[in-house]
């Protein structure tokens, strides 16, 4: 059984409505947020990389791209190696709202750790870091544990690799 009742989505899904939240107040919505994001990640990107990056059709992400165009986020520059698309970069305001957007984050968890004695503080952080350091080990392999936990779990064989 899961014995921190999966706290820790809860909370990163609290914070996340009231990133939101706030980001909306820079006219940017979350769909919008991981467009500039995919950008930022990606210079140079093409459209058609983005579609096929967030399953969007054509028309939407023409839309999106010309969306955070327009508001300032993302500029676009001929493709030199195909006449007909287009590459699409991250703006200095993009790079401010990831900015803000973390900005904003911080403010909600530095809010949280006010609930707590400078003591509890430090030893939540030194377990946090234990749990985080563990998680990004595993993502970086591959997952291999999980997956196979997965597997066993749901009575599945893992499906084979050819």
């Amino acid at each position: 059984m899961d014995s921190t009742r999966r706290q820790i989505t809860k909370i990163a899904r609290e914070v996340s409505k009231f990133t939101v939240r706030m980001l909306k107040t820079d006219g940017v919505g979350t769909a919008e947020y991981d467009f500039i994001h995919a950008v930022r990640k990606n210079p140079g990107i093409t459209q058609a990389a983005l579609r096929e990056l967030f399953t969007l059709d054509k028309g939407a992400a023409a839309r999106r791209a010309a969306s955070l165009e327009a508001k300032g986020y993302l500029i676009r520059k001929p493709n030199p190696e195909d006449g007909r698309s287009q590459l699409l970069y991250a703006t200095e305001k993009a790079d401010s709202l990831k900015n803000s957007k973390a900005s904003v984050e911080a403010l909600y968890y530095e809010w949280l750790e006010e609930a707590l004695t400078p003591e509890d503080n430090a030893e939540f952080c030194r377990i946090l870091n234990t749990l985080y350091d563990r998680s990004k080990a595993e993502s970086r392999a591959g997952f291999p544990h999980l997956t196979q936990r997965f597997f066993e779990g749901a009575g599945k064989n893992e499906p084979s690799a050819d």
